[in-house]
């Protein structure tokens, strides 16, 4: 069985420490024991490490060797429109264990009001729940979860491939990706609200070099939508770097994709 990580501060002359809060945790709901071997990461690398010392409001681990972090992945970067906040929190939990590099969100034109001003108390929250689905999915670093901006005005993600999931297109997401994804790409996924894209929003993110594309023919909740994104992305790359053909047939899965998502 695979031995759990978890993520520290920093590693300094050889050790590691966890306080407050989070040393409660291991120690109180994890039952963490001096003596027992976890891997800890500084998300930068990963080693593994014994515990030291295991008390309530401090853990001390004692690195015992380096071990080789897994390859890096695509560099994805998810910018979804803010929804209902209990799906949100779903949403980064599992784009975390998709392997997702970023998460900036966003107000939309028809994203519930009130959202966006709440948005800010929930920040920590989601890097919260960041860290704990980058332990339990083994990450060796953790995602970027940066603070809600206005609208999508404010996106500039720094990426080479920029899909935006639109109900309206008729192009496959597949069929948007190059031949061949190589390991300097960098891809963005857009996704709106509940409501769907205003026309204004389509034209100007279109304008911005945003690729319209589908994931199919049903309807998708926005973050079952972000799941399904990110899966293809993640696996037309994979197939990629493998050597086989690339998979790039714009014949599957025609249809839309918006806040409430075809598929």
């Amino acid at each position: 069985m695979a031995r759990r990580r978890f993520f520290v501060p920093a590693v300094r002359r050889g050790a590691a420490e966890l306080t407050g809060e989070d040393a409660a945790h291991l120690v109180r709901v994890l039952r963490v024991e001096p003596g027992q071997v976890f891997e800890i990461s500084d998300n930068s690398r990963v080693y593994l490490a014994e515990v030291e010392t295991a008390r309530k409001t401090e853990v001390v681990f004692r690195v015992k060797e380096d071990l080789p972090s897994s390859l890096p992945g695509l560099d994805v970067v998810l910018c979804p429109a803010l929804i209902k906040f209990d799906r949100f929190e779903w949403l980064v939990e599992k784009a975390t264990e998709m392997g997702v590099s970023r998460i900036q969100p966003f107000a939309a034109t028809r994203t519930e009001h009130g959202l966006l001003a709440a948005a800010a108390k929930r920040l920590e929250r989601w890097r919260k729940i960041g860290l704990e689905a980058s332990q339990q999915s083994r990450r060796a670093r953790l995602p970027e979860i940066d603070a809600a901006v206005r609208s999508t005005k404010e996106l500039k993600p720094d990426a080479s491939i920029k899909l935006l999931l639109d109900e309206e297109s008729q192009t496959a997401i597949l069929s948007q990706l190059p031949a061949r994804l190589t390991d300097s790409d960098r891809v963005a996924i857009l996704l709106g609200p509940e409501g769907g894209w205003t026309d204004e929003e389509r034209a100007l993110a279109i304008a911005n070099d945003w690729r319209p594309c589908s994931l199919g023919n049903t309807i998708l909740r926005t973050e079952t939508a972000a799941v399904a994104a990110l899966a293809i992305v993640q696996a037309a790359w994979a197939h990629t770097k493998i050597g086989s053909d690339p998979i790039n047939d714009s014949s599957v899965n025609r249809g839309g994709a918006d806040g409430q998502h075809r598929i």
